[in-house]
């Protein structure tokens, strides 16, 4: 799934957003100002979602995802609710996109004739290494 389709989207009247006192910087203003945003994004009530995308976000984002099948996101960087707040958003944009884009599959490839030339001619090289180790009597088990 593209991003561009992701965006066409409007989750904001599904997110749940609470404010709490953060314990990140600010100083004394820590202390005084929630600015520690929460974001809960109910993935198994979701009405923007297919039941494909939700398996595939519920499969991909489940350590993400509480017993009330709930995404929660936190972001308590920023001196102000409302950076946190973008920022949150921010994130939770970024793991939807990520956990529904699909996996781009391996082409397998072969080895090319040169690097093909190359290991052989380093057995070579080590066999020989190794036969010159050996008395000059020895026969080899060859």
């Amino acid at each position: 799934m593209p991003p561009d389709i992701l965006n066409k989207r409007d989750f904001t009247p599904e997110m749940v957003f609470s404010a709490s006192r953060s314990s990140g910087p600010g100083g004394q203003n820590v202390n005084k100002v929630s600015t520690k945003v929460e974001l809960r994004f109910n993935v198994v009530n979701s009405t923007l979602l297919t039941q494909d995308e939700k398996t595939l976000v519920m499969k991909k984002l489940g350590t993400r995802i509480n017993q009330e099948g709930e995404l929660v996101l936190v972001s308590q960087r920023e001196r102000t609710q409302l950076k946190n707040k973008h920022s949150v958003i921010a994130k939770f944009n970024e793991l939807l996109i990520k956990a529904l884009t699909p996996r781009k599959k391996r082409k397998p490839t072969k080895p090319s004739a040169e690097v093909k030339e190359k290991r052989l001619e380093e057995k070579r090289n080590l066999a020989e290494k190794k036969e010159a180790r050996k008395k000059p009597g020895e026969l080899s088990s060859f």
